[in-house]
Parts: C-alpha cells; sequence; structure tokens
C-alpha cells in the first residue's frame, strides 16, 4: 500500500510576493505525485480560494480551503502583536465563516489583516484550525528555552502548554500542533518540546511542511521573489533570505523520511483532509433585486418592506413592465407610426425573455441609478457594447440608441442559451464617477456593494526588468534586455524566445543574462499586487461576504474603499454578476465645453439632440482631425479617417468595427474604403 500525506500549510500564488506556487503547476505536481488532496493556507487571505478550488476540483484533486490568518489577544500599540495560525474549511458553514473572519480581519488591520480570539470563539463552527509555523503563538512562547535562562524557558513552555489548551477549548479534536522539520535551528530547538506538548495535553501533532515554491530547485527563484518584494538586491546582507531549501512540494515518502520518529504525525494529516469536505455550489449566478423604496413602493401599491428585506422577482416584474411600457410610449413620439407595432413586439418579446431569466431587477437598477445620475447632473455616456442592441435598454433610457433604427440584435446582450451572463458598459464623467457609486452603496447598503479587486502579475518584459535589478543589472542593461520582448499582448517569455532571434544572442553574450532568463521564466505571471477593477461594481441581496470574503486596501489618506477578494473571472462561480462604472474623461471634456458656451456664448447645449449627420464634423474628421474623440483618434484612426473620408453616421460604425486584427488581416477594412469610394463593386456572398 502506497504511503499517503497531503500538505496542509501551503502558500500558492496568491500569497503575493511570497508564494511561488502556481496554482495549474501545483495541480500537476500533486497529480504527479499521487496526492489525492491538498490545503491552501495563504498569509492573511482568501485570494485565491475559487481559482484554487475548480483547478483542483478539474484535476481530480481534492481541494481543502484555508487560510494562514494573524491572530491576536486584543492588545494594541505593538508592531508584532500578532501570531500565525492555519484554519481550514470543513463544510460550507466552516467556509462561511472564513469568508466573515477575513472580511473582518480587514477592519481590524493593524500592520497586517487581523482576528481576534474573541471573533475567532465566535465564529469557529466548521473550522479546523493548525497551530502554523514558527510564527505561530505556541512556537513563539517554546522559542523561548533557546535562551539560557532556564526559569525564562520554564515560563515558556507552560505559557505554550496555556495557549494550545486554549484553542482546544475553542476547536476540541478539530485543534492539531503542526510540527515542521525544515532543518532550522529554531525548529530544531522546539521539536522536542512540541512533542511533548502534544503527549501532555492529548492534541494531536502534524507534521507539515511551510511550502512556498514548487521543486526544491526553484528555491533561488523564490529568494528573487522576495526581493521584488522587499525591493533588495541579492548581494544585500540584510534582505531575506532561507538558511535551508526545503519549501518546496514534497512527496509522501520524503515527508515520511522525515517524520521517521512520528510516522504518526504525517498520517494525521489524511485524518484531517478526511474531516474537510466542502463541496460548492458554482455557477448558476442569480442577478440582484431591486430595492423598492417608499415613491416606487406606492406607486405599484405595494407594502413596503421591512429593513434588511428585499421584494421578490415577481415585484420586480411587475415594475419592470411597467417602466417599460411608459418609456416606449415616450420613445414612440419620435418613432414614424407605421412602425409603432413593429417596436411593441420587440419590447415584449426582450421583456419576456428578460423576466425568464430574472433579469427584471437587475435592469431596474441600472434604470434607478442612469436615472440619479442624470438627476444629479452627472454625465453619462448614450451606451455602448451589447446592451445597445436591447429595445428595453433604449425606452427605459439606459442607453440612447434605438437598435431598431440599426437593425441591432438583442440576443447580443441576452440569450438564455448563452452560459456567460451580460452587463450593461456605462460611462459616467471621471471626476463624478464616484457619487454615482456612492449612491448605490448608500441605497443598497455598504455590506452588500463592493467594488472588484484584480491581481497585477509578472509580465514578460517586467519581470526581467525586476529580476535584472535584484541581481544589479544597470537599469539601462536591464532596459535592453526588456527592448528585445515583442510588442504583442499576452507575450510569454518562451513565446519571445522563439518569435525574436536577438534574444538568443543576448543570452550567450553575459553568463548573468542567461541567469536572470531562467529566474524570469520561473517567476513569470506570478501575482505581484492588488489592485482595484476600473469599472466592475458587485450588488447583493445579502451581505457580501457571504458569496466573497471582501478586501480593504492599504490607503494613505484613509479613504476606506470595500472590495472583493474574488476577482472578475470567479464572480459569477459565486453567484455574483458585475455592474461596470466606467469613467470616461471624454464625459468631462464634452461637460465642460458645454459649460463654457453656456458661460461665454449663453447658449445651452443638448448634445443628446445634436445632428449625427452635420457634413462640417464629417469633413473635420476626414481631414484627419480626430484627436480628442472617442475611439478614433489614435494615428492609425486618423490615417483611416483620411482614406475613407467618412460621410454619416453608418460609416463611423464600420469604421470602428473595421480597424481591428481579423478585419485589417483579411483585407475586408481595405475592400470597404474601396467600396465606399466606388472602386469596388458591392456584393453580397451571403445573400
Amino acid at each position: 500500500m502506497s504511503k499517503k500525506y497531503t500538505h496542509l500549510h501551503f502558500h500558492t500564488e496568491y500569497s503575493l510576493l511570497d508564494g511561488a506556487n502556481k496554482i495549474k503547476d501545483v495541480a500537476k505536481r500533486i497529480k504527479e505525485l499521487g496526492m489525492n488532496a491538498i490545503a491552501m493556507t495563504d498569509h492573511g487571505n482568501m485570494f485565491g480560494a475559487i481559482d484554487f478550488y475548480k483547478t483542483m476540483k478539474k484535476e481530480g484533486i481534492k481541494p481543502i480551503i484555508g487560510i494562514e490568518a494573524y491572530v491576536h489577544n486584543g492588545e494594541v500599540g505593538e508592531k508584532d502583536n500578532s501570531f500565525h495560525l492555519c484554519l481550514y474549511a470543513k463544510d460550507e458553514v466552516g467556509y462561511q465563516n472564513l469568508m466573515y473572519l477575513s472580511s473582518q480581519s480587514y477592519e481590524d488591520y493593524y500592520y497586517k489583516p487581523r482576528i481576534s480570539k474573541s471573533l475567532l470563539k465566535q465564529h469557529n463552527q466548521g473550522v479546523l484550525c493548525t497551530s502554523a509555523c514558527l510564527a505561530g503563538e505556541i512556537n513563539f512562547h517554546l522559542n523561548n528555552k533557546a535562551e539560557k535562562n532556564l526559569k525564562k524557558g520554564a515560563e515558556g513552555y507552560k505559557k505554550a502548554k496555556e495557549v494550545a489548551l486554549e484553542y482546544k477549548e475553542i476547536f476540541g479534536d478539530d485543534f492539531y500542533i503542526e510540527i515542521m522539520r525544515h532543518g532550522i535551528n529554531s525548529q530544531k530547538e522546539i521539536d522536542d518540546q512540541l512533542i511533548k506538548l502534544s503527549k501532555e495535553t492529548e492534541i494531536k501533532l502534524v507534521a507539515t511542511n511551510d511550502t512556498h515554491y514548487t521543486f526544491q530547485e526553484d528555491s533561488e527563484a523564490h529568494e528573487v521573489f522576495m526581493c521584488i518584494g522587499t525591493g533588495k538586491t541579492w548581494n544585500d546582507t540584510n534582505r531575506l533570505r532561507h538558511s535551508v531549501h526545503e519549501f518546496y512540494i514534497k512527496s509522501p515518502d520524503e515527508m515520511y523520511s522525515v517524520f521517521a520518529d512520528i510516522p504518526n504525525a504525517v498520517e494525521t494529516t489524511e485524518e484531517i483532509a478526511n474531516k474537510c469536505n466542502l463541496d460548492l455550489q458554482l455557477g448558476n449566478p442569480t442577478p440582484p433585486n431591486f430595492k423598492f423604496t417608499l415613491e416606487y413602493s406606492k406607486e405599484m401599491n405595494l407594502e413596503l418592506p421591512q429593513p434588511n428585506q428585499r421584494f421578490s422577482f415577481q415585484n420586480d416584474d411587475l415594475l419592470f413592465e411597467k417602466k417599460c411600457r411608459e418609456g416606449l410610449e415616450n420613445r414612440l413620439k419620435i418613432v414614424s407610426e407605421d412602425k409603432h407595432e413593429k417596436y411593441k413586439k420587440r419590447l415584449e418579446l426582450e421583456i419576456g425573455i428578460i423576466q425568464k431569466m430574472k433579469f427584471s431587477g437587475y435592469m431596474l437598477i441600472v434604470w434607478d441609478f442612469v436615472r440619479a445620475s442624470k438627476e444629479m447632473n452627472i454625465p453619462v455616456g448614450p451606451g455602448r457594447g451589447s446592451a445597445a442592441g436591447s429595445l428595453v435598454a433604449f425606452v427605459l433610457e439606459i442607453t440612447d440608441i434605438d437598435p431598431m433604427k440599426y437593425d441591432l440584435l438583442f440576443e447580443r446582450f441576452l440569450n438564455p442559451a448563452r452560459k456567460s451572463m451580460p452587463d450593461i458598459d456605462m460611462d459616467f464623467a471621471q471626476n463624478k464617477r464616484q457619487q454615482i457609486i456612492k449612491y448605490v452603496q448608500e441605497k443598497y447598503g455598504q455590506e452588500n456593494v463592493a467594488q472588484v479587486v484584480t491581481f497585477n502579475s509578472l509580465l514578460a518584459k517586467g519581470v526581467l526588468r525586476d529580476v535584472s535589478r535584484v541581481y544589479e543589472i544597470t537599469p539601462k542593461e536591464a532596459d535592453a534586455f526588456a527592448k528585445l520582448i515583442p510588442n504583442q499582448l499576452g507575450i510569454t517569455l518562451e513565446k519571445a524566445y522563439e518569435l525574436e532571434p536577438k534574444i538568443e544572442d543576448h543570452l550567450n553574450s553575459r553568463e548573468e543574462f542567461k541567469k536572470i532568463w531562467e529566474i524570469s521564466k520561473a517567476l513569470e505571471g506570478l501575482k505581484r499586487n492588488t489592485g482595484i477593477h476600473a469599472a466592475g461594481l458587485v450588488i447583493s441581496n445579502e451581505p457580501l461576504w457571504r458569496k466573497t470574503p471582501l478586501y480593504i486596501p492599504p490607503s494613505k489618506d484613509n479613504e476606506k474603499t470595500i472590495i472583493t477578494q474574488y476577482s472578475l473571472n470567479f464572480l459569477e462561480d459565486v453567484d455574483l454578476i458585475k455592474f461596470d462604472f466606467l469613467g470616461l474623461k471624454t464625459l468631462d471634456v464634452i461637460d465642460g465645453a458645454i459649460r463654457l458656451v453656456k458661460e461665454h456664448k449663453g447658449i445651452e447645449i443638448d448634445w443628446h439632440q445634436i445632428d449625427v449627420n452635420d457634413k462640417k464634423v464629417y469633413d473635420f474628421m476626414s481631414e484627419g482631425k480626430t484627436i480628442g474623440m472617442f475611439q478614433i483618434e489614435s494615428s492609425g484612426m486618423q490615417d483611416l479617417n483620411r482614406r475613407l473620408k467618412p460621410s454619416n453616421f453608418e460609416d463611423v460604425i464600420a469604421l470602428i468595427a473595421l480597424y481591428r486584427p481579423g478585419p485589417m488581416d483579411s483585407g475586408m477594412l481595405d475592400d470597404f474604403v474601396e467600396r465606399k469610394h466606388g472602386k469596388k463593386e458591392i456584393s453580397y456572398p451571403f445573400k
């Protein structure tokens, strides 16, 4: 029978600038080693939980969601007043508690995201706990034994025992004492004490390996990674460095060899793995409901819900239908009467699909904040993207583009057969965007609304520059090295090597460059730091921590911004749909221009009413004078405008649609220009 072992103390790439384990590579390695389960315990966060869970499940590996938390006793005023503690979700209740604890840790942020012991006691259900590494509270007290003062050492053991029993009281048989053997002196000095403590308290030992990188040969790359994070160089005597190279994914045989004298501690990892049986139901997101105010409740003869209550989808449907039909009557005033019936049929078709997909509330939410924006004099764009194909969006005045006039397809926006959910890209003036976000937060509640996290990664050119700096290559040389990478979206170092022959010559010119290249390849793609999505906002019917742990990034001005710990790619997995609040500087410019015209000329301009076929505008564009015009101001667009010489709005639509790699490479763009000027006959091959 083959030996079994489960890694329980494991840092993925989401332990930012510390964990160098790429989740996809980890899944392959764990499978190669014949292990059936693995836990993640990233430092102070759950950023990668869904990524980790899905990737491991796909490979047939049992994922154990955990976190290496920072726990304190309530003391303040000291920098290092918290200790590491590993927490794992046994089931969905435990997962909910981990999300809550992780979210609250940023509310109690003090140098690090902290959890108090009192909070831990309140949210321990479904949570399994281990004592963590040398930075754990038990090990901290045991390490006093290393000092020559034997009395103090004895006091340290006594305190460690008190702490162990305290955690046993909180978690019962779900608390374990971790024992690690990396060859570090501090670990050796407390090894016997941990074994003794386990026997005296009847708390089981569990053998773990503090894993930060995948293969043993990755140890140098990991130290470089830490240098990047701390701004140090390789030769800096004060940099963080490992005295051993044991923080890699070890096989079961290696772990049994290291802990040959206490094999039960290795076997305990399987006991823990068997206790953790989290089964997440991912996908199938449900849009949030609209929040009725007193005004809308009276309008619909509905009783106003109690605080923290929301109306049902049925009530959303009633208000949605009413507002759509009222909006259609208003829009039909500028449509010839012979087309009215066509518009009505299209509207009823869209209403039916939206209601069937439970999107009435979603549309009402967007309708409401667009309406509020206009009331607050916040410039709003006329609409873009797939939402422009919706007549519902047009009649609700979410967009100002008539989809019937331009034969736009509603199915591009919402289609029951499509797996991914649609979203509506709304443009707001950049300098007033925060006002409308604040409106939504106040209406739906601070705990129900959040912006979305992003992760900045070490990409091809950037990682070369970073690694070059660590090895003290001059900025000029590092820049020259990075410039050898072709300017292609999504380019990797491996792909660049295939495309650019000069890279091989450069690597052969100096031995240091070969090393930098190999280290850079090992680190490429790892997460560097967090950011905030430029537009995304999520709204939930319930407190967001029930669906995603929340994160409050450190701020120099103490501005509190709540964002999700799960990135955009995993929001729909946890039943969240994104709303896009784009800040568009073009709207600021237009708003400023309108204001100046009014101030200096006394003329009020409504840009929604401007003639889109004004000949003077197209003459201007035909000269390539498009700087400052949204989406057509690049040098390539200026040249295309001179070639095409657009004469109507439809030409501009075609111009933007065709100026992209596919149509350009296939010759479609050139064909359109020639046909526009009568140099080529127009044909319809699919007629």
